[in-house]
């Protein structure tokens, strides 16, 4: 009994040592990067406003990032080395017709976020930003780092403005971070542990997925008169096991004391809204019911990335990521 009482005295001491906090971690991204966490030998503690007992890889704790006082007990109870803050809202259109609830939530729960582990001393984040902060891109050049900022719409501009409150509180306070700017996450695990649940989705592939197991009726194709070879949207499609990998790499990156840094985590291939549905005709062996509906406000024509810079800094670059894979595991994921 006296060393059961050492042992569970010991206990969170024994957690500080590779504990990591990552927001929004009951999500799509969140329970991947705890897995892949976990499989690297971190502890990850995820941190969302779902209910408890969501996540199978490290522990679970229920809290808003906007609830001060229930992060400093977070903390306080597992003493993180740095934060995976992937917690938002993150639909595009939503943003544009209430962009309130992503000024409060998005960028004023980041500050406290942000402001919590300054006055705790966790000086490391790595912050899942996004490809929307380049804007309105007309035609398929590969977007690098170096373009400057130009969001069309209120999502865009609250990771746009929490990239900022990062770099200032790096200039201030010496919080080192690395910035993710993803591009379209997809996919599912590899293993069929996890994946996207579908409860709220705003995404071409969910969305898609949804019509093939009976839960909607058709996909929407929102605009066909894009500037693009097949007039949909082009995107570049990145696989959650990819995003996941990098997160691990930054984490490391910035554990070895290295500087704060800006990556996009995309593939540097692009496709279409078109491309996309007949591929995964071709998966699942099913036509897709479509429409043709308007235009969603706040899209651009392409996103792609060029992510030589995550390779270059990190050693990181996507290994399933291409589409055929992507559709694949999240089809298996669906009927699992």
């Amino acid at each position: 009994m006296p060393y059961l009482w050492i042992f569970l005295t010991l206990f969170p001491f024994f957690l500080s040592a590779n504990a990591v906090l990552v927001t929004g971690g009951a999500g799509y991204i969140g329970k991947q990067t705890c897995k892949c966490l976990t499989e690297a030998g971190y502890f990850p503690v995820s941190y969302d406003i779902r209910e408890e007992g969501d996540v199978k890889w490290g522990v679970q704790e229920q809290g808003d990032i906007a609830d001060r006082a229930r992060l400093e007990e977070v903390i306080d109870k597992y003493h993180p080395i740095a934060v995976i803050h992937l917690a938002a809202l993150k639909a595009v259109g939503e943003s544009v017709s209430d962009p309130a609830k992503y000024y409060f939530g998005n960028v004023a729960g980041s500050l406290i976020l942000i402001d919590v582990m300054r006055k705790k001393g966790i000086d490391k984040m790595i912050f899942s930003s996004t490809a929307t902060i380049y804007g309105q891109i007309e035609d398929s050049i590969l977007l690098k780092e170096t373009l400057i900022p130009s969001p069309i719409n209120p999502y865009g501009f609250s990771k746009l403005m929490i990239e900022q409150m990062l770099a200032d509180f790096d200039r201030a306070y010496g919080t080192s971070y690395v910035v993710f700017r993803y591009f379209n996450a997809a996919g599912a695990d590899l293993d069929g542990e996890c994946g996207e649940e579908g409860e709220g989705v705003a995404n071409l592939i969910p969305i898609a997925l949804q019509v093939l197991s009976g839960k909607r009726p058709y996909l929407s194709i929102l605009g066909t008169d894009y500037p693009t070879p097949d007039g949909t949207p082009v995107r570049d499609y990145v696989h959650v096991v990819d995003i996941a990998r990098a997160h691990v790499k930054g984490l490391e990156y910035l554990l070895e004391g290295k500087p704060s840094v800006t990556l996009n985590i995309g593939t540097g291939r692009g496709y279409s809204v078109k491309e996309v549905i007949t591929t995964l005709e071709e998966v699942s062996g099913q036509k897709i019911p479509q429409v043709i509906a308007p235009r969603r406000p706040g899209d651009p024509p392409y996103l792609i990335a060029d992510a030589g810079l995550a390779k270059e800094v990190l050693g990181w670059e996507p290994l399933y990521s291409d589409l055929k894979t992507i559709l694949e595991s999240a089809w298996k994921w669906i009927h699992h």
